[in-house]
């Protein structure tokens, strides 16, 4: 059955791009303009324990529009891409049958893949073969991808741990490769609405300094305590999700007589500017060619965010 035109599909506004671009100012400016309710589509701010080192919006700020999916998570609870989908699924769902507008914000490409396009149904792995790929050294793992899936081991980056051992793992254990399992997404709700995104691109340089300056307010107004408090508790692994947000090993470090507050504070900052270019490449060139971007959030950001639906 084809979808219906994008004029009537409820509408969803999606505001994304690297950390400290400014989505959340944007998407607040966006909400106060259009009785709009925002939704956190931002791996690191669903924890409640991470409030400022994850740049979650302020008391202040959260009470001048409605928010949605914010620290909603405890540190010791599983979360993932596919349930942070499920949730997001129906807090759209909700927001729609108040009449509002949805607004999602954040820059987690996977949240918003997943969301949009759905999920692949890849079956469970293998146990074993799961550790047999994980124990190989990156450049034997993309040898033997070369040879079981030469398509998959043409695209990555042969440094790419991750990818690759997850490419071999799946063809090895479903005899499919992972591109064909990707083909086959499901649950995606990108063609149930009239998406209205917009991505902040920002210049590259002024968007490092303020990363940097950022760490710095944060190390002043709470981070530290933050931490101190998530590595004292007894119920979060140390290799729980939410110990390897940005800031958290660092600072961790420091307090644990690895490095001192200076130290902590560079490692932060260069692990913050490391994932704002990982994130901009990855906007830059893993969105639809229609996608609008803009350099700020502008009163033209907001028209331009609110115009036409992509689609």
């Amino acid at each position: 059955m084809p979808r219906p035109p994008a004029a009537e599909r409820p509408p969803l506004a999606l505001i994304a791009g690297p950390t400290a671009s400014g989505k959340s100012a944007l998407a607040l400016a966006v909400a106060e303009r259009v009785n709009g309710v925002i939704i956190n589509a931002d791996s690191a701010q669903v924890y409640a324990d991470l409030r400022v080192l994850s740049a979650r919006p302020s008391p202040v700020d959260e009470a001048r529009a409605p928010h949605r999916l914010f620290g909603h998570i405890a540190a010791n609870h599983p979360y993932s891409a596919a349930v942070w989908a499920n949730d997001a699924r129906a807090a759209i769902a909700t927001v729609h049958e108040c009449g509002q507008l949805p607004i999602l914000v954040g820059g987690t490409g996977l949240y918003l893949r997943t969301l949009l396009d759905g999920i692949a149904p890849v079956p469970s792995i293998d146990p074993a073969i799961r550790a047999e790929v994980r124990a190989l050294p990156v450049a034997a793992a993309h040898a033997a991808l070369g040879e079981a899936d030469p398509a998959a081991a043409a695209r990555l980056n042969p440094a790419d741990t991750t990818r690759i051992a997850r490419a071999l793992e799946v063809i090895r254990s479903t005899g499919r490769p992972l591109s064909a399992w990707q083909a086959a997404r499901r649950g995606g709700i990108g063609t149930d609405v009239a998406l209205r995104p917009l991505i902040l691109t920002p210049d590259r340089a002024s968007l490092m300094e303020k990363c940097d300056a950022r760490l710095v307010t944060m190390f002043a107004e709470g981070a530290v305590d933050e931490v101190s408090a998530l590595i004292a508790r007894d119920d979060v692994s140390p290799t729980a999700p939410v110990r390897r947000a940005i800031g958290v090993p660092e600072i961790a470090g420091w307090l644990m007589g690895g490095w001192d507050r200076a130290e902590a504070l560079a490692r932060a900052q260069l692990s913050t500017r490391r994932y704002a270019k990982r994130q901009y490449t990855w906007f830059r060139h893993q969105c639809p060619a229609d996608w609008p971007h803009a350099e700020r959030g502008d009163t033209a950001s907001i028209d331009r965010l609110l115009g036409t639906p992509a689609g």
